[in-house]
């Protein structure tokens, strides 16, 4: 009886603990990206929401990841930069701002998993990259297979002479590379977070 009394206790305080986790993270997602809509680097404002979507997946798992991913394509839905692709096709951009988003929290959670047990600094660090490499890249492939006639009329205007240099290099470009830059700075602070969060965990749910 005591073990089970044991048992549902380290289960209540194990549920608890992610809820209070993920919902702080959220917050922090939220209230990050919606920080960083005024941060313009080139045509698009920057993206900083990824290193808490990088904590979340690699605490909580992938499908935390996911989540996390899904409340930063949710924010990014109503900021001004997505306006221009909405006015081309709303289900489209619905679909590519979510996709790319959950996809860049999901990356991270499984190349944490993968690589962690080995280094937890390289599991990070690879983390950090597979993040906004899913997020670039999702966005890059809706761009072609979804817009592209768009696309090709802005590379026209902006002085691109093919579609997949204004994508690349006018669209992703400097924004990945600030975003890949900033995972990468931070990976070693959010080593000893992840390392700190994992402690409470484990002590929680022991």
């Amino acid at each position: 009886m005591e073990n089970t009394n044991t048992q549902k206790s380290s289960q209540n305080s194990n549920k608890t603990f992610t809820i209070v986790g993920m919902g702080l993270l959220t917050a922090i997602v939220v209230v990050l990206q919606l920080f960083a809509s005024g941060i313009r680097i080139g045509p698009f404002s920057i993206t900083l929401a990824l290193a808490p979507i990088v904590i979340g997946a690699a605490v909580f798992g992938w499908k935390a990841g996911a989540w996390l991913g899904l409340v930063f394509g949710i924010v990014v839905l109503f900021q001004p930069d997505t306006q221009a692709f909405m006015s081309v096709s709303i289900p489209a951009t619905i679909a590519v701002v979510l996709i790319k988003g959950a996809a860049a929290g999901a990356a991270a959670g499984l190349v944490y998993k993968l690589i962690s047990k080995k280094s937890k600094l390289a599991a990070v660090i690879t983390a950090g990259i597979a993040s906004p490499v899913a997020n670039s890249g999702v966005f890059a492939i809706g761009c072609f297979t979804l817009f592209l006639p768009t696309i090709k009329e802005w590379a026209g205007a902006s002085g691109f002479e093919n579609a997949a240099g204004y994508v690349f290099i006018g669209m992703i470009g400097v924004n990945f590379l600030v975003e890949l830059g900033i995972n990468l700075v931070l990976s070693s602070a959010l080593v000893m977070l992840i390392n700190v969060i994992q402690k409470n965990y484990v002590r929680k749910t022991a």
